[in-house]
This record gives C-alpha cells, sequence and structure tokens, in this order.
C-alpha cells in the first residue's frame, strides 16, 4: 500500500495531466535550444482570405527579423499557420489543436473580429495569452476575458472618429447636409458605422437611407441605386475588402459619386484595393487607419523595405498590423523573461509597447486606448490627412471628385 505522501503526489501529477488534456498555461525560462513554437490559424481562404493573407505575410516578415537578430530568449521562432477558411467551427478546432496536440509555446490571433471572438474564447479557456491584430468588435471587450489584447489603436465604436471630426471641422457652409450609411453584417464593420451614425446625427446630418446587407452579399446595383435616388452628400460603408469593391463599382454603375465617400477597411488594402476598383475611382476616399508607411516608428521602414521586396509593392495595413501584433508579444516575452501566460498578461496590462503602429496601451480588459489616424487616398497613393502630427500631407480632396 502506497503512503498518503505518495499518493497526494500521484493525484496532483495525474490532475496536472488532466489539465494538460484540455490545455494549461505554462511556464518556461526560455532557456534550451529548441525553437519557441507560436501558433496562429489564418483565414487563408473564403471570406477573408485577403486580409488573412496579408497577416500571415505581417507575421512572417516579423518571425524573419526576430529570428535574424538572434531569435526570442535567444531562441529561433517556429512559426505554425493553419488555415480555418473563414469558419468560426474550424478556427475552434485549430487553436485547440494547436493548445493541446502541437503543445504551442505562445499564440497569435488571427483576423476579423467573426473570428477572433471564437478563437480568443480558446485561449481564454486554457490561460493562454491571445495577441490579436484585428478583432476590434465591441462584443470581444465584455466578456471579463484577462489574456486578451488587441493590437491595433482602438475598437470599433471608435474607428471613424477621424471622419466625424473632419466633418466638424470644416466651416457649416461646407459641411455635408444628409448622409447615407451601408454596412456589411459583421461584428467590426456594423459597430463601427453604427457609431458614425450617431455622431453625425448629433453633429446636425440627416440620414437619408441605412442599411445592413449580408456578409455574402456580391450585387450591390440594388443598394447603390436605393442610395443614388437620395443624392446624400456623405456616403458611409462598413466595408471588409471585396463588398467595399463592390459597392465603388455599382455607384460608377448607377452614375452616383457622393462629395464624401467614407469606407472601413477595404481602402487599407493598397494595390489590392485600388486595382479592384481602378486607380481612378480611388481618388479622395476615406478610410481610418492603424498605421501609415511613412511613420517614423520603431523598425517601420524595415518593415517596408522588406514587404516591397518580398511582394514588389507597398504593404497592407492588415501586414502591418499583424507585424505590431509580433512586437507586442516580443515585447511582453523579453521583459518578462519567461514564458509565462499569465505573467505575460500582466505585463502587456501594466506597461506601453512601442510598434510600428506607434505606442500601444491597453486597459484591464484588453481593450486598446488609442485613435486611429483619418487616411485618404490622392493621387494614387495614401496619405494621413489627420491628425496633424502624423499628417503626411495638409491637402485634403474634398469634394471627392466624380468618378470617371
Amino acid at each position: 500500500m502506497r503512503d498518503k505522501p505518495a499518493r497526494l503526489r500521484l493525484r496532483a501529477l495525474l490532475a496536472c495531466v488532466a489539465l494538460l488534456a484540455v490545455g494549461c498555461s505554462g511556464s518556461s525560462d526560455g532557456g534550451g535550444s529548441g525553437p519557441i513554437v507560436i501558433g496562429t490559424s489564418l483565414p487563408l481562404t473564403g471570406q477573408f482570405s485577403q486580409p488573412g493573407g496579408e497577416a500571415k505575410r505581417g507575421y512572417e516578415i516579423w518571425r524573419d527579423k526576430v529570428n535574424a537578430t538572434g531569435g526570442l530568449l535567444g531562441r529561433q521562432i517556429d512559426l505554425r499557420v493553419t488555415d480555418d477558411a473563414s469558419s468560426q467551427d474550424t478556427i475552434i478546432a485549430d487553436y485547440t489543436k494547436l493548445i493541446t496536440q502541437d503543445r504551442v509555446d505562445l499564440l497569435l490571433g488571427s483576423f476579423s473580429s467573426l473570428l477572433n471572438y471564437a478563437a480568443s474564447a480558446v485561449a481564454e479557456r486554457n490561460q493562454m495569452l491571445y495577441v490579436e491584430p484585428a478583432g476590434g468588435a465591441p462584443n470581444m471587450f465584455t466578456r471579463g476575458f484577462k489574456m486578451l489584447f488587441f493590437t491595433q489603436p482602438a475598437t470599433a465604436p471608435h474607428h471613424a472618429d477621424g471622419i466625424t471630426a473632419w466633418i466638424k471641422s470644416l466651416p457649416e457652409a461646407q459641411r455635408p447636409k444628409t448622409a447615407a450609411f451601408m454596412t456589411q453584417d459583421d461584428p467590426f464593420t456594423r459597430p463601427a458605422i453604427e457609431s458614425l451614425q450617431q455622431q453625425l446625427e448629433a453633429a446636425g446630418l440627416t440620414t437619408v437611407y441605412s442599411d445592413t446587407y449580408p456578409a455574402n452579399t456580391t450585387n450591390f446595383q440594388p443598394i447603390a441605386a436605393q442610395i443614388a435616388a437620395k443624392a446624400p452628400d456623405i456616403v458611409a460603408q462598413g466595408a471588409q475588402f471585396e463588398d467595399g469593391i463592390g459597392a465603388v463599382r455599382a455607384f460608377r454603375q448607377v452614375g452616383f459619386s457622393p462629395k464624401v465617400l467614407f469606407q472601413t477597411n477595404a481602402p487599407g488594402n493598397g494595390n489590392q484595393y485600388s486595382s479592384g476598383v481602378g486607380e481612378d475611382a480611388t481618388e479622395g476616399v476615406f478610410y481610418s487607419t492603424s498605421w501609415s508607411e511613412t511613420a517614423k516608428t520603431p523598425l517601420n521602414d524595415e518593415f517596408v523595405a522588406e514587404y516591397r521586396k518580398r511582394f514588389n509593392g507597398p504593404p497592407t495595413e492588415d501586414a502591418a498590423d499583424a507585424f505590431a501584433a509580433g512586437q507586442v508579444l516580443q515585447a511582453a516575452v523579453t521583459n518578462v523573461g519567461r514564458i509565462d501566460q499569465v505573467a505575460l498578461a500582466d505585463w502587456l496590462r501594466a506597461n506601453e509597447v512601442p510598434t510600428i503602429l506607434g505606442p500601444l496601451k491597453w486597459a484591464a480588459n484588453g481593450e486598446p486606448q488609442s485613435s486611429f489616424m483619418l487616411a485618404q487616398w490622392q493621387k494614387g497613393k495614401v496619405e494621413v490627412v489627420s491628425p496633424k502630427e502624423a499628417a503626411t500631407t495638409q491637402n485634403i480632396v474634398f469634394p471627392k471628385p466624380a468618378w470617371p
């Protein structure tokens, strides 16, 4: 018969094994010569494949930069990327496998609030730090999570604050008077546009059209025709990528060009956006951005140069956001000095991290505490127009020229 202390030790060991079976937070001092394994699941196919592919590029540039300069805690990074096919069910399975079977040391997040909402719950349940480059829907931060951190400047309800501030800064006689709002039924774009509508109505604009369309919408001509009939001064669209391009094409087809066009997300996809709508149709389009190619932020020049070298074009915001997520994870691990999931989360809550997006800091629930910049397409490239200290030009195209 075993003695009582031996039975207790065995019971404790079995309990730990049981916890590992469902995932438990690990702690390592970073020693050893083996790689640090970082897992992520990205939408490389399906609805979010375009930004998902850009996030992969950003992660890979960050990994290679860290590995070329000695690694993380003196160990090389092994980045494991799976494809969740833009499916919540698949991403839950992917992160569960990364944690419980692949035994990754660290996690990086996916793209979109839709996917990160599900994936972050898996990470939280397993007490794994979850640093996400996208996922600013407000319901992400009302669940009492302690391991979630969003590495953009602000959440969806504050995404369009810049366009409101610009409109309010115009002389009364020049301000738009009427507005139309259209948004994909998406957990990020919907609250972003709903907040903008409330802000503009409070500023005195009259809403003449407001509607939400299904995420799988491909024919935007009926919506464009309804909006054109109202002839609003400003059109604001909650768009991911393809729907943003589809809407511009539809407005051109029905022959309507508003004085102001603001879109979420879609215009930040660089050459892919200008190729999709036609470079001549980008002139004057506004969007909010977390990042500027010309910003003098830590490693931004190196990121831009490497992206252009690898992919023969300007970087996208989604790639920059992913690179910044890597920087945030790296800062936490480097400063804590070991892989201890809870300690890493505690450190991020208490500290500001310099990134290519600028300095980032978080509330206790992982919600970022900064502001987006307002950007505009001008002469075939993106210019930051506010805030003043980040602006790359003093010129603002207004009204938006009619589409050719």
